[in-house]
């Protein structure tokens, strides 16, 4: 029920049966008022996705807005995957990390670590970003957290996440055009190659790497790179959940190590995704990982739809969504514990009766 990627599945059978830390990392780029550019989220809400997502993963309820959210196409939000999966499996915890959110998720009692992080600003008009900065906060935070559980489930819900993820990849001189997935089925290439190439403009003729992940990037890739590298320090496995987005924060992290000069030993960091991705003829999120100067275990949770008759979920299934908010990441680890595809399916239908 989980294959193998890249790497060997050595990685991920040392995880069976062991607790996880879900840690969902949040932000927003005011790239998503590019119109067009994402379906992530209600349209005129699509600021609100990352705080829908933490409401529900963390307690099963929306509290900023009426209804669950969903696409305008009628595709619910991979957050029920990942709440389907903690409640007949649960993390041993759940924290939240607020990498620049416009409003806070209505939760009480769930970990919050809060950086001092403001919203980054459209990628085409320059994102704005301190990245030396906020990559020394992730360093810093990987360096002093200590994880209650025997490994992370590093996930994230960024809407115009892939956008941002692709520009960054691209910024740094890596060759992924038509390699990154998208939220839609019917990828709107027109809009997000125009945004790219307007970012990539405005950073032409620079040397300084974080000069230009600041200005073509986002606060999750950038912190999420300094948290990675400061986490080897502990040795804590990190599993990280998502696809193509994930795969740019690993190529930001190869970059950035080859950028100081250093090493980095990667045994202790592996991804994991949805077939929906991994299969995805529009995507190529094995190239990507062979990209990467370390070697990488990564994964793909084998779980679809196909038994459910709910029409949003099939949704899934003709490649709407795909991917977010950890579904992935999550879906390995009730398989790893002991669920069935039959399991997960009929909790998630649950939700939607």
């Amino acid at each position: 029920m989980i294959e193998t990627i890249t790497g060997k599945k050595d990685f991920i059978e040392s995880l069976r049966g062991k607790k996880a830390t879900f840690m969902l990392a949040l932000s927003t780029s005011k790239t998503i008022e590019v119109e067009g550019i994402t379906q992530a989220g209600i349209p005129d809400f699509i600021h609100l996705t990352p705080t829908l997502d933490a409401e529900f993963v963390c307690t099963g309820e929306v509290r900023s807005i009426p209804n669950l959210a969903q696409t305008p196409k009628g595709v619910p939000t991979p957050a029920l995957l990942t709440r389907a999966t903690h409640l007949l499996h649960p993390f041993g915890n759940i924290e939240l990390l607020d990498l620049g959110m416009d409003t806070k998720a209505k939760v009480e009692y769930f970990k919050e670590h809060s950086f001092n992080i403001t919203p980054s600003s459209r990628i085409d008009k320059g994102a704005n970003i301190n990245a030396m900065e906020l990559f020394e906060k992730g360093v810093e935070f990987g360096k002093e957290y200590k994880c209650k559980d025997d490994y992370i489930l590093l996930a994230e819900s960024v809407p115009s996440g892939t956008t941002t993820a692709e520009a960054t990849a691209l910024s740094l001189g890596y060759s992924v055009e038509g390699y990154f997935s998208s939220s839609f089925k019917d990828v709107p290439n027109d809009v997000k190659k125009q945004t790219i190439s307007d970012a990539l403009k405005r950073v032409e003729g620079r040397d300084d790497l974080f000069d230009i992940v600041g200005s073509v990037s986002d606060n999750m890739l950038i912190f999420n790179a300094g948290f990675i590298l400061g986490s080897t320090y502990s040795k804590t496995p990190i599993v990280l959940c998502g696809g193509t987005q994930m795969a740019s924060l690993l190529l930001l992290v190869n970059s950035i190590v080859n950028y100081m000069g250093g090493e980095l030993d990667s045994k202790h960091i592996a991804l994991c995704t949805t077939k929906w991705v991994a299969t995805d003829e529009n995507s190529n999120i094995k190239a990507l990982l062979e990209m990467l100067d370390f070697p990488i275990n990564a994964y793909y949770a084998n779980f679809d739809f196909s038994s459910s008759l709910h029409p949003a979920l099939k949704l899934y299934d003709e490649g709407e969504a795909k991917e977010g908010v950890g579904a992935g990441g999550a879906l390995m680890y009730g398989l790893l514990n002991g669920l069935s595809e039959d399991n997960i399916v009929k909790q998630v239908e649950k939700f939607l009766s």
